[in-house]
């Protein structure tokens, strides 16, 4: 079966910025309030389904999939950044909607387009490893608190909402590093040949 290349590597490339921008921040923030957590969110989920709208319309994606997909993440997004204040209650629950929705559309779309297109396998790593982060999310109890003591030091405690802002940027630094290197590969692809072979 001949597979062809994925010429898109720039649109893949592109989006790993807000990912790689959203993991920054929060690691070299202090503060994981949900109010960081929800503009991080927010920021993520609009510059990436903008993204993911324009490789759909460009035909690099599926249309109709990565269409729904970006609609719900800008969609998302937009929610998240206008009700910035609203508090842990909706970062827990938007945070693995949004995740769990969008991880579970580009899953099915990378399991259907295996052995069509390229990209395909970038696809199922990344609505996999997106429906798993939603997972995690969701079992982090909303009133989680561990009061940690070390001798001679003054230790915050930690809560439900450093848990899940701390998930968020983890997950957006793997999604980060890994389509940087997902781009590059299918840039470089073409250098070898015009399309790929898929062993039955």
């Amino acid at each position: 079966m001949r597979v062809p290349v994925d010429r898109s590597w720039s649109l893949t490339v592109l989006r790993a910025v807000p990912a790689a921008v959203v993991a920054l921040v929060i690691t070299f923030s202090a503060d994981h309030s949900p109010y960081l957590g929800l503009i991080s969110l927010g920021a993520f989920a609009v510059f990436t389904g903008v993204v993911i709208i324009a490789a759909a319309v460009r035909g690099a994606y599926p249309r109709a999939s990565f269409g729904v997909q970006g609609a719900l993440l800008v969609l998302g997004g937009a929610v998240a950044l206008v009700f910035n204040d609203a508090g842990l209650p909706l970062l827990l629950v938007l945070t693995s909607l949004l995740l769990g929705a969008t991880g579970i559309i580009e899953l099915v779309a990378g399991l259907r387009a295996r052995g069509h297109l390229a990209g395909a396998r970038d696809w199922v790593f990344v609505g996999g490893l997106s429906a798993v982060a939603a997972i995690a999310v969701l079992l982090v109890p909303a009133d989680f608190v561990d009061v940690i003591t070390i001798p001679g030091k003054d230790v915050p405690p930690l809560t439900a909402s450093i848990m899940v802002v701390g998930m968020l940027g983890a997950y957006a630094a793997i999604v980060a590093v890994y389509l940087v290197i997902a781009g590059l590969s299918l840039k470089w692809a073409p250098q070898a040949s015009t399309s790929v072979v898929s062993e039955a």
